[in-house]
């Protein structure tokens, strides 16, 4: 068994800063520029949350155990779509906005109700990390000493993290209005869904009856749909 190692808190909070930054330095791209990002209300309440998302991420971050009894290999595609595209939607959706493309109806409501999908999203993931504490992995693998969660928001969803991502993509598509990013969150819904599919047949194999158990009282994304 390979000893788990504890994260460094300073370089967690490193990384979390950095990719902050980075959002924002991309955000004010598609605004147009700082001054345009500064006066531009929804784009800082995106980033007060993004900014609170990442600080609450980092301070979770625990030792993660590292003794896999199942794995399962990552879909390069499907990877690279979970890392991109969340990167690249708010970005993009701010751009159109700037543009004046593809502008969606319903007004500020809308856009304002963008926001909070974004912030109610970052919340779900953060309480799915809450939950899993040392058993979160970024990779698909179970290990020997994991167990099923079930308290919590897992109590009525059998995957908040995921749920939580696509929810936020979705909000940060809409903050600003515009269609023209709708159908990377169609692809990103998409490549969650493979993703959790993989995810599931892994936990099948290595929990069996009690792992069928849980899915017939839970659903995949929410209360409804279960099985």
């Amino acid at each position: 068994m390979t000893a788990p190692a504890a994260p460094n808190p300073a370089l967690s909070l490193l990384g979390s800063a950095l990719m902050l930054g980075l959002d924002a330095a991309l955000l004010g791209w598609g605004v147009g520029g700082a001054h345009a990002l500064l006066n531009h209300p929804r784009a800082i309440a995106l980033l007060v949350i993004w900014a609170a998302g990442y600080g609450a991420l980092a301070g979770l971050r625990r030792r993660r155990l590292r003794d896999p009894r199942e794995q399962r290999a990552d879909q390069r595609f499907v990877l690279a779509t979970l890392v991109l595209v969340p990167l690249l939607t708010p970005v993009l959706s701010a751009w159109s906005e700037r543009a004046g493309l593809w502008p969606l109806p319903g007004g500020e409501i809308l856009r304002w109700a963008g926001v909070a999908l974004a912030g109610a999203g970052l919340l779900l993931r953060v309480l799915a990390m809450y939950r899993l504490g040392e058993r979160f992995s970024p990779v698909i693998e179970v290990q020997r000493e994991h167990t099923i969660e079930t308290g919590g928001v897992y109590a009525w969803m059998r995957h908040p993290g995921y749920a939580g991502a696509c929810l936020s993509n979705l909000g940060a598509a809409l903050v600003f209005g515009g269609a023209g990013t709708l159908p990377l969150v169609v692809v990103m819904a998409l490549a969650t869904s493979a993703r959790v599919a993989r995810e599931e047949a892994a936990l099948q194999a290595s929990f069996g009856d009690e792992y069928r158990r849980y899915r017939a009282r839970t659903g995949r994304w929410g209360p409804l749909g279960r099985g």
